[in-house]
């Protein structure tokens, strides 16, 4: 769990939710439009498409390797950001590096150790385990903030790069041996090879269940990813100064790390598709007040923190959904199959909030369509049904043996 959050705490993911600090700075410097930022960072999620293909070889080969290629894409990633040119496809290149890092440092890789390990209190240990991003959000915030204010964009870059490079020797470790591959195959004292149940990936993706499943996270992404790129230019048009608005994001990850942990909590004791339907309308609320605006802090600290709910136990949700309706035997594979998927929303979402800006000359529109979408997720979540998986065969047993 720890592991899980030193990998999501400083993953690429970071980068996502205070990219809104570097917008200012690249607009004065080069003169691009917000639309044009959001652009490139949306387009550059085609790199998610490996996504499957991590998968595969953390379900084969262990993630130790996934995880070492991944960091070291990212600190690179970092180092050539920090040396953008004028050239908007320069920096649509780097992100697209930097989102190459994402299947490797996320639940894709922690998620099927973590749900190996815990199964009553599988929702909680996945809650905790993926809070690092939300937790290192609220951290690095005011930092980072302080870095660029200071220092300049470019040093921001090179301060991610710095932290990014420090926390892989501690991921390595605090995994424990026994975690190394993602599924094990053989047990302490003699016993019988352990069999893992579930799925294969083909058979996921031929269930329904499987494209509801990434149709409601897809919504969830599309809202509260387009919300996240754009806090700070949003707080500043709300009447906030520059250090009000930054507080905003440390709202975002504070709802991120509440909706992780309340939604892993109930979906230990509760069906989790009505669970994660409430989540989902409370957050499009937060959503359509934003839209009437407020200059004070304190609700618009509020409605942030509320609308981010949803992305936080959309996180959390994800992960567990894939255990609880396919199992766990092809568990990288078919998170990875997902995860270019929902990716797709993220752009629609950060090109969208932009571009809609551009439009319309305010946010109105574009948390509007957020608010909708949320719903629309929550119908996904609740229409799914739960099923037995299907049974091993002699075959699939000697096969994972």
């Amino acid at each position: 769990m720890l592991a899980a959050l030193l990998g999501a705490g400083f993953g690429p993911g970071l980068y996502q939710n205070l990219s809104s600090l570097f917008t200012p700075g690249l607009e004065r410097e080069f003169g691009w439009s917000r639309g044009d930022i959001s652009t490139a960072a949306g387009l550059a999620l085609i790199g998610a498409l490996i996504a499957p293909f991590v998968g595969r070889v953390a379900d084969r080969v262990g993630v130790r390797p996934v995880i070492v290629a991944s960091s070291a894409v990212l600190v690179v990633a970092y180092l050539l950001l920090a040396s953008v040119g004028g050239a908007i496809w320069h920096y649509q290149a780097c992100v697209v590096l930097l989102v190459l890092a994402v299947p490797g440092t996320s639940s894709l890789v922690y998620g099927k150790m973590i749900a190996l390990r815990f199964e009553q209190h599988r929702g909680t240990a996945l809650a905790i385990a993926t809070s690092g991003l939300a937790v290192m959000t609220i951290v690095a915030a005011p930092a980072l903030g302080r870095v660029i204010d200071v220092w300049g964009w470019r040093r921001g870059f090179v301060a991610l790069s710095i932290a990014s490079a420090l926390a892989l020797p501690l991921i390595l470790l605090v995994i424990r041996p026994t975690s190394v591959l993602a599924k094990p195959t053989i047990v302490d004292h003699g016993q019988p090879p352990l069999v893992v149940e579930g799925m294969s990936a083909g058979e996921a993706r031929r269930d329904p269940r499987f494209w509801c499943v990434v149709g409601g996270a897809m919504l969830v992404n599309l809202a509260t990813t387009g919300l996240v790129t754009q806090i700070v230019p949003l707080g500043l048009e709300m009447g906030l100064s520059s250090g009000e608005a930054a507080v905003l994001l440390t709202s975002f990850g504070a709802s991120a790390i509440a909706g992780r942990l309340l939604i892993g909590a109930l979906i230990d004791r509760v069906r989790p598709q009505p669970a994660a339907a409430v989540f989902a309308i409370v957050s499009a609320l937060a959503f359509v007040a934003l839209a009437w605006g407020s200059s004070n802090l304190a609700i618009a600290f509020v409605l942030v923190f509320l609308a981010g709910l949803m992305n936080g136990a959309e996180n959390d949700l994800l992960p567990f959904l894939a255990a609880r309706l396919f199992g766990l035997r092809a568990f990288g594979e078919i998170y990875g199959s997902a995860i270019p998927l929902t990716l797709i929303g993220t752009a629609i979402g950060i090109i969208g909030f932009g571009r809609l800006h551009d439009l319309t000359g305010n946010y109105d529109a574009a948390l509007i369509v957020g608010a909708v979408a949320l719903l629309g997720a929550g119908g996904c979540f609740l229409s799914l049904r739960d099923r037995a998986l299907p049974p091993v065969t002699s075959s699939e047993r000697l096969n994972d043996a």
